[in-house]
């Protein structure tokens, strides 16, 4: 008898537990979520592009005149002073190579030039002689004129003849110095053909560095025969820099002078700071990396941080930026992710008592991943991010 009633209670026990098993088979599993919360903190929106610097005052140093350019001995990185280091040394052209028949022709020039200097000293000292004659003869009949041995038209000849005199031996000068400097110019033809020009006798112009600086670029290094306009060097000073950076048309419309920018991923330890200079007012045509046509605008800001936070920053660096257009503390906010649109109002699910409850809200600005609330939420409520079609008004949730 004790035994049967052992076995009944066991058979109960039994049918207890098949039946707990299938009361909780039966019940609703909590639904796993992400979840996040909305907190009161400071609320941005940024415009974020890549951008790079550039030296604000880049001088690009060309030659003035046609001429041959010495060597450039200086390396991009040297340092220069204003008006102090000789950036390029610019000498006059050689002549035209002679050939043998064109030598030949020079030199019979020299020599006819030579004659023709021998031919006007030999007129210079006729005329010479001439002068002194007619100098003679006038104090001659000068002094019988006036004993009464010569008349007046004798007089008047005298002096016409010495005046005559004196132009011809002036005259007789003027062609020796021509001829003089035409056997100059023939020698000089024969300069550079026969070896016997010294470069160090020419003339030359020194071009000097305009500022303190160091050298960027340079574009013409070998010795060359140079044009007037010919690019030679490029200078600045590496850390006077701005920084460019393009942005979207449609993002440049809220963008304004003064606004505060931080330079990310730069390679240094810590963010640096910025702020927009100027807004350029044309937009350019750009080629997005998916193939499709944008309309850019360069947007152009100074650092704020000290050249001594940045000193290994230098020209034609990328950076990143984040233009911050609007900034405001003590903002409550929640993630994004967690805001989905209803008929008529922005909607989120609170999770309440492991309960996920459909709440209604007001929102302000948006920045992508936060969303300002207005209304319809308090700061550390917990909410579900990403919510899927599981999820509805009162299901139980559980967060991962």
């Amino acid at each position: 008898m004790k035994s049967k009633a052992i076995r009944w209670i066991i058979y109960l026990l039994v049918a207890g537990l098949v039946f707990a098993g299938i009361f909780y088979a039966m019940q609703p599993k909590p639904v796993e979520v992400d979840a996040g919360v909305a907190q009161s903190g400071t609320l941005r929106i940024t415009v974020d592009e890549e951008g790079k610097t550039r030296i604000r005052e880049r001088y690009s140093v060309s030659s003035p005149l046609v001429g041959r350019l010495r060597r450039i001995t200086l390396d991009a990185g040297d340092a220069v002073r204003a008006q102090e280091t000789a950036l390029a040394v610019i000498e006059p052209t050689n002549p035209d190579l002679l050939d043998a028949r064109a030598l030949a022709e020079a030199e019979a020039r020299v020599r006819a030039a030579q004659a023709a200097v021998r031919q006007a000293g030999a007129t210079l000292e006729s005329a010479r002689a001439g002068t002194d004659f007619a100098e003679n003869e006038l104090t001659r009949i000068t002094n019988a004129f006036k004993q009464g041995a010569a008349n007046k038209h004798e007089l008047d000849s005298a002096q016409t003849a010495q005046r005559t005199a004196i132009e011809s031996h002036r005259a007789a000068q003027y062609g020796q110095e021509i001829t003089e400097y035409e056997l100059e110019v023939a020698q000089s033809a024969l300069l550079y053909a026969k070896g016997e020009s010294d470069a160090t006798d020419q003339a030359r112009m020194v071009l000097t560095s305009p500022i303190d600086g160091v050298v960027l670029r340079v574009l013409q290094e070998s010795v060359a025969v140079v044009n007037p306009g010919t690019p030679l060097i490029e200078i600045g000073d590496p850390l006077d820099l701005e920084i460019v950076i393009d942005v979207l048309s449609t993002d440049a419309v809220g963008i304004r002078p003064g606004q505060r920018i931080i330079i990310e991923h730069w390679g240094g330890d810590a963010p640096l700071e910025a702020r927009v200079r100027l807004v350029e007012p044309s937009a350019f045509t750009k080629t997005s990396a998916l193939g499709i046509d944008e309309q850019r605008v360069n947007v152009i800001a100074d650092f704020v941080t000290p050249e001594a936070s940045r000193t290994t920053l230098g020209d034609g660096f990328r950076v990143e930026a984040s233009i911050i257009v609007w900034e405001e503390p003590d903002i409550l906010h929640v993630p994004t992710s967690a805001i989905f649109r209803t008929a008529e109002h922005w909607t989120l699910f609170r999770i309440v008592d492991k309960q996920a409850q459909l709440t209604n809200i007001e929102i302000g600005k948006q920045n992508g991943t936060s969303t300002q609330v207005l209304s319809g939420l308090s700061e550390s409520n917990q909410v579900v991010l990403h919510p899927s079609d599981q999820i509805t008004d009162g299901v139980l949730v559980t967060v991962r």
